[in-house]
């Protein structure tokens, strides 16, 4: 090909968008672009393994230097693409320079939210998305220092987690009645508030933030409720925007996200979409959704290059997810909904229990903690679109790949 494959972004979408491509057999130039300096690195351990690590830690690299050379990937590091030129099929850096695409992916991620109200500039507010935002938050993390938190979704319960560790205190506000009600049920939700309280973390729910107060950094904030905290760094923990700007401006269909189809094709079939920005139609439940996940962003990655190649799609996988927080780790397989059937496997009290999500019979998602054999059973269930016996599946004493009522019925 004359003009080469152009990836925008160099996040877990983007990275694995190139090595897809040339493992699957392309051999024409490809190009990353990355608005970041240094190697593309891991995401997830920013929240983890970054801030809990006693010793100066580093985000892992997705790929080493090597990998990109000996692949013949170029890379272009600390430069930001401007625009999308689609008459011109080439994208426009920072430095005034073009660079034209036979095929171009936009792998541009997603920001942090920020908070619009007094004080939110003062320094000492922080947020966590970038390497950067590691480094500052983790320099903050010193005895005696007072942390504020805002947001009790998987960032902020893991930055909570690590602040307790290392000696600081750490006030949780949340707006709704419990942690991660976005993406859990009570009882997760409840195990983990526990194992928080129990290692000196407090919550206060029902509370949002009206102001930031200090003059030259924070010094504390004051809640809906107008109690005053005392503070001494505010970390605004309230979720993601995509990042869609490029392709709004050149004229994608976007919507929250960027609209792609099973392939990863937006409107424009020039241009692919992958990761953590896009908006696409779950094929198992029929509905419109981002999914901020690393293992959607590789999903996505794989479907654009074999569509590119001309290749069969593969069999999607089912999303999951993980968190960390004071060493106990939830894994959550599928997307759960506010309407689904709630059925405990396990008791909490015995820290080994998992959650399970039925809708209309079928096991539709779960989490686990200290579950493993649940886990890896739940996601091939989910998968295979299995009704449960709920009755059965709530007995830990019973195996979950045998609570099948279809298997059942196929039996008769």
């Amino acid at each position: 090909m004359s003009t080469p494959i152009v990836v925008v972004g160099a996040g877990h979408a983007g990275v694995h968008t190139v090595s897809r491509l040339v493992e699957l057999g392309y051999r024409g130039e490809l190009i990353l672009i990355d608005e970041e300096d240094g190697l593309p690195y891991e995401r997830p351990p920013l929240s983890k393994d970054v801030l809990a690590s006693a010793e100066s830690h580093e985000p892992p690299a997705l790929r080493k230097q090597d990998y990109y050379e000996d692949k013949g990937i170029r890379r272009i590091a600390g430069s930001a693409v401007t625009a999308v030129d689609r008459s011109a099929r080439e994208v426009c850096l920072a430095d005034g320079s073009t660079i034209p695409y036979h095929r171009l992916i936009l792998a541009t991620g997603s920001r942090a939210r920020t908070l619009d109200v007094p004080g939110a500039a003062l320094p000492g507010v922080q947020v966590l998305k970038t390497r950067a935002d590691g480094h500052n938050l983790k320099a903050m993390l010193r005895p005696g220092v007072r942390f504020v938190i805002v947001g009790a979704g998987y960032i902020g319960m893991e930055v909570a987690a690590a602040a307790v560790k290392s000696g600081c205190s750490a006030t949780v506000l949340e707006y709704q009645d419990r942690s991660m009600s976005r993406v859990t049920s009570e009882d997760v939700s409840r195990y983990f508030e526990d194992l928080h309280v129990a290692e000196g973390v407090r919550f206060a729910f029902g509370s949002s933030l009206s102001r930031i107060e200090g003059s030259d950094r924070v010094e504390g904030v004051v809640t809906s409720d107008g109690d005053t905290i005392p503070a001494d760094v505010v970390v605004v923990g309230v979720g993601v925007l995509p990042n869609q700007d490029l392709a709004e401006a050149a004229g994608l269909d976007c919507s929250d996200g960027i609209v792609v189809d099973e392939h990863a094709r937006t409107s424009d079939p020039e241009i692919y979409a992958v990761g953590d920005v896009t908006r696409f139609t779950c094929p198992r439940e029929g509905v419109s959704m981002r999914l901020e996940c690393v293992q959607n962003a590789m999903a996505q990655a794989d479907s654009a290059a074999r569509h590119i190649l001309g290749l069969d799609a593969a069999v999607a996988e089912v999303p999951w997810f993980w968190t960390v927080q004071h060493g106990v780790r939830l894994q959550t397989a599928g997307v759960r909904s506010p309407e689904d059937q709630v059925v405990r496997r396990g008791d909490p009290a015995d820290g080994k229990f998992a959650v399970l999500y039925l809708r209309d019979g079928r096991l539709a998602a779960l989490d686990t903690i200290n579950a493993l054999g649940d886990f890896a059973a739940g996601k091939k269930l989910i998968s295979a679109g299995a009704r449960l016996d709920p009755v059965l599946a709530a007995d830990r004493a019973v195996k979950l790949a045998t609570t099948r009522t279809d298997d059942l019925a196929t039996s008769r």
